[in-house]
């Protein structure tokens, strides 16, 4: 099937799973996950109605912006951000998924500063607890958030999570679970200039899991794109570096 099919039986799939979960379907926001993906076929998947690109690799994405810059898309990242990516990160990212650690924030907001603006995140939540994936612990989000909301530059929009990699529906439901819990807790304490609107969770193969769980924003490449030559390890590692271990 054609990038412009994928795309139409995907929204079709993900409106009736709105549906049943009894959302409106209009309040589930796709964002595309292009990593891998040319731009020859990224313009044709926006032509046909995406219009949220999501990127997981600084490099790779800035070659993609520098030619897509023009098209009437949103850029967000939703890969591992590294301090000393920052200042990458800012030349495209309309908003970014992924941040999980003080230190990131901290960053974030010395460089937004020195180019006087803001950026819109999401508080990347471990929720499966791996000690291999990214995002801060459950019990530690909530002050996570709140150390965040102090600094005015960052505006946090909502939280995300990686569901965990498994054919077990029970324990893939159950990370989501606990992002939505920690989505109703933020919301509850009234933090300010704090905004709970968004749930990023789901991807290609739990995106309808997610929905049934409260997700209104899914992450989704291969049902758009087709299969990755490359495995998702690449974006998604198994083993943080000694540098990631320090810099959490």
């Amino acid at each position: 099937m054609s990038i412009k099919e994928n795309l139409g039986r995907l929204k079709q799939n993900i409106a009736n799973t709105a549906i049943k979960a009894g959302k409106k379907p209009e309040d589930i926001i796709l964002v595309m996950a292009t990593k891998t993906v040319d731009t020859d076929r990224i313009l044709e998947a926006i032509r046909a109605g995406g219009n949220i690109i999501g990127e997981n690799k600084i490099q790779e994405a800035l070659k993609k912006y520098q030619i897509l810059k023009n098209e009437n898309a949103k850029w967000h990242f939703i890969g591992h951000l590294q301090t000393n990516k920052v200042k990458d990160v800012l030349k495209f990212a309309d908003m970014i998924h992924s941040v999980d650690r003080l230190s990131l924030v901290e960053k974030l907001d010395h460089r937004l500063q020195q180019e006087g603006r803001c950026m819109d995140i999401l508080i990347q939540v471990n929720t499966s607890q791996e000690e291999s994936k990214y995002g801060i612990a459950p019990d530690d989000a909530i002050a996570l958030v709140k150390q965040t909301a102090k600094y005015d530059t960052l505006k946090i929009w909502g939280l995300m999570t990686i569901g965990l990699f498994t054919k077990d529906e029970v324990k893939i439901r159950k990370c989501f679970k606990v992002l939505k819990e920690l989505y109703d807790n933020v919301t509850k304490e009234g933090v300010e200039k704090v905004q709970m609107k968004y749930l990023s969770m789901g991807m290609s193969g739990d995106y309808q899991i997610a929905i049934e769980e409260g997700a209104n924003m899914v992450r989704i490449g291969t049902a758009i794109f087709g299969a990755r030559n490359t495995p998702d390890a690449y974006y998604w590692p198994s083993e943080k570096t000694d540098a990631d271990r320090c810099e959490s």
